[in-house]
């Protein structure tokens, strides 16, 4: 069985160069390649176009590069809390596909499968119609929208083991998954690292044989996006 493990994020990006397309795990702040990132930023890699659901905030996770300036496009659902991905947005600094929710996944999931493109009703007749093909299934009107063409797919699970399976917990399920079958190279970084046949088969969300390169993490944060805080009863 090909052991996968390499030193850390630095070792995980290390081919990683100016102009690539990436796909980046996580949605919100959760499950985000906090470490791979942060690598990322050192490295000081740019004009790249990233794939994520959309890009943290302004201070963490993807909100750093966005300071750097190393990102030319974003595709993105959301542009969520982040001011400065606003602010890049209205001033034209910054390319920005927002994608609806469900298509950005669907098209994550094709790349994945080996599949070209997929039709949705998802954007029919909106701007986001523009300049592509219509077609007429059972009375329906469906946009076609290709597969994602990503270098790297960059994820983050829970547990991963020598081999690259991966197990992800709650949230961090959303993306992660659909991503890392989509990347050319997909890289993984795990909160726990443990040998190969440690995991149980029946909790493995990814199979290894999607996932090229795998290291443990260090030093999660785990933020959250929005802390809402009920009033106490208790006078």
């Amino acid at each position: 069985m090909i052991n996968k493990v390499v030193s850390g994020a630095e070792e995980a990006i290390r081919d990683i160069a100016d102009g690539a397309t990436l796909m980046l795990g996580g949605f919100g702040l959760c499950g985000i390649p906090e470490n791979c990132i942060n690598a990322l930023v050192k490295k000081q890699v740019k004009q790249l176009t990233c794939i994520s659901n959309n890009a943290g905030v302004d201070d963490f996770g993807i909100g750093l590069m966005l300071q750097q300036r190393q990102i030319k496009k974003m595709i993105s659902s959301y542009v969520g809390e982040n001011a400065e991905f606003e602010r890049q947005l209205l001033s034209g600094e910054l390319e920005v596909d927002l994608i609806p929710q469900g298509t950005l996944a669907t098209r994550c999931l094709a790349a994945g499968y080996g599949m070209p493109a997929i039709f949705t009703p998802a954007g029919v007749g909106t701007e986001v119609a523009e300049g592509k093909e219509i077609r007429n299934f059972n009375g329906k009107d469906y946009l076609m929208e290709y597969a994602f063409d990503a270098d790297f797919a960059i994820v983050k699970a829970w547990k991963g083991d020598t081999a690259g399976n991966l197990m992800f917990r709650s949230t961090s399920r959303n993306f992660n998954p659909v991503m890392a079958m989509a990347g050319k190279i997909t890289i993984a970084e795990v909160e726990e690292l443990v040998e190969a046949g440690e995991l149980d088969p029946d909790h493995i969300h990814t199979p290894g044989i999607y996932v090229h390169r795998i290291f443990q993490g260090k030093d999660y944060e785990k933020r959250i996006e929005q802390r809402t805080v009920r009033k106490s009863a208790v006078g």
